[in-house]
Formats: C-alpha cells, structure tokens, sequence
C-alpha cells in the first residue's frame, strides 16, 4: 500500500499508467472491434480520416484500415516491448549477479563478454542479426532482447557489488547457505528494484527499434506493425502526411506511457526519494 501511496504522489505517474492503460485496453479490443485481418484490402486507397465512416482514421495506400492496424499494431507493439524485456532483464540479471557476487575471472569475462556486445550501437548489431536469422516477428524480438541486456547485467552487477559484503550475505555465508541460495534469496530482492525502474526504459526502447526496423522494411511484412504503416506513407508524407502520422503519434504516446510509469516506480522504489517523502 505505501508503494502505491508514493507512485501516485505524482502526477507524471499517474498520466502514464492511464495512458498506458489506454494502450493495453486497446490492444485487448482490436480483435472484437477489428475482427478481419487489419493488413486486408478495405476501400479506396489514401481516404482522408473522418470523411468515410467506416474508416474514421482513413486508409493507407493500399487501401487498408489505418484504424485496423492502430488497434493491432498496438498488441504487436505490447507483445514486442514485454517480450524483448523479459529476456534482456532475465540475461541481465544472470551476467549481472555472477559478476558481482563471485568477482575475480568470472566479473572480468562477463563484463568483457557485455563489453563486446557494447562495441557496436544496439541498432547496428540488431541490424546484424536480422540479416543473419530472419526478420519474422519472433526472430526480432529476440534479437532486440539479446542487443538490449549489457546495460541490466552492469547494473545489477554494480548492485551485487555493494550487497555482498553486507553483514546480512556474511551471516549467510557463516551459516553455510550455498552460493545459489544467497543469490537468489537474499540479494537478489535487494537489488531488484533498480533493474526493474530499468526496465521501463528497456520495454520503450524495444517498441522504438521494432518500430525503426519496420519504417525500413526489415521486420515482419506479414504483422500490422505500426512502423510498417509508417514506412507506407512515406511516398505521400507531402500530401497525405496522416499516413505516418498517425502511427507515429500511437508510437510517441506508448514509449511516453511506458517512460512516464518508469519515473514513476523510480520514485516509489528508490530508498533516498523514499526516505525523503516519508
């Protein structure tokens, strides 16, 4: 109860949650209000929003429901972000703990192994790997979790790092737990909190470059992205600019929902923010 009382003390906050449930609830009413295949032929290419009623967002220049794809483009968008965070966060914690609680060879390789995946942008290497496995939906979102995890493991190492000689790990060790027991049960609570503030940015970030990839034609063709929808209205951006803009305005409310949450749970979580408001 005291961590919702303090993530709702701010406004930001709170704009964000509501706006990210804006988003969730329109990813679960796409296909009950959208039933058909959103990437199906609908009308007349390139109809002008609110001019026909059965497209109030208008078409592409294909001829297909932009609102349609808005709808679904959320889901994918959703699915992509949580998907990709998951296993960012989940190999950052793996790296992140071993190299910080055992130090010495294995904190030098894993973080030279973190360092190597450092050396190119994330986007670059992502590039990297679409060209190599795939660009179908399930191949880019792994790929986006696999460029996206040196950051969570370096922080969740710098947190192992001020944890294990606390008194609390010492005792652990006297009373001659093993080594996975105290990771898991005793320091791994205490160093969550700002992996998962984290993970907000991670979960954004994801949604941007699956979002990028599309916009040039390197993702999934076969799913309603809304960087695809993006990509389709670049022919006509002077004239019919709704095309991308559209699209582009749902991508900038959801990475702000998510970024506006994270701020968010950042003031909840963080002891010094804590221990001030209290």
């Amino acid at each position: 109860m005291r961590f919702l009382a303090r993530f709702r003390r701010s406004p930001a906050s709170l704009i964000g949650a509501a706006l990210l449930l804006l988003v969730i609830a329109v990813a679960i009413a796409a296909p009950f209000v959208f039933p058909r295949d959103p990437l199906s032929l609908a009308g007349r290419p390139l109809q002008w929003p609110m001019v026909n009623p059965r497209f109030p967002l208008g078409t592409d220049p294909s001829g297909r429901d932009i609102a349609a794809q808005i709808f679904h483009g959320a889901r994918v968008a959703l699915l992509i972000g949580l998907v990709a965070t998951v296993i960012s966060i989940g190999i950052g914690i793996a790296v992140g703990a071993l190299a910080g609680f055992y130090g010495g060879w294995a904190d030098t390789a894993l973080m030279r192994v973190a360092e190597a995946f450092q050396t190119l942008p994330s986007f670059l290497l992502l590039l990297v790997f679409v060209a190599v496995f795939g660009s179908d939906i399930a191949t880019v979102t792994v790929a986006i979790g696999l460029v996206s995890w040196p950051a969570p493991a370096r922080l969740t190492r710098a947190e192992f790092l001020s944890l294990k000689n606390r008194e609390f790990v010492q005792a652990c060790r006297v009373l001659g737990m093993r080594d996975a027991k105290i990771i898991v049960r005793e320091m791994l609570p205490n160093a969550l909190p700002p992996v998962i503030v984290y993970a907000s940015i991670v979960m954004a970030t994801a949604i941007l470059l699956e979002s990028a990839l599309a916009f040039l034609s390197l993702s999934d063709p076969n799913v309603a992205s809304w960087g695809n929808l993006i990509g389709a209205g670049r022919g006509v951006l002077r004239t019919q600019w709704y095309v991308s803009a559209i699209p582009g305005v749902a991508i900038l409310v959801t990475v702000l929902a998510v970024s506006l949450v994270g701020q968010g749970l950042n003031d909840a979580l963080n002891p010094q923010l804590r221990e001030a408001g209290e």
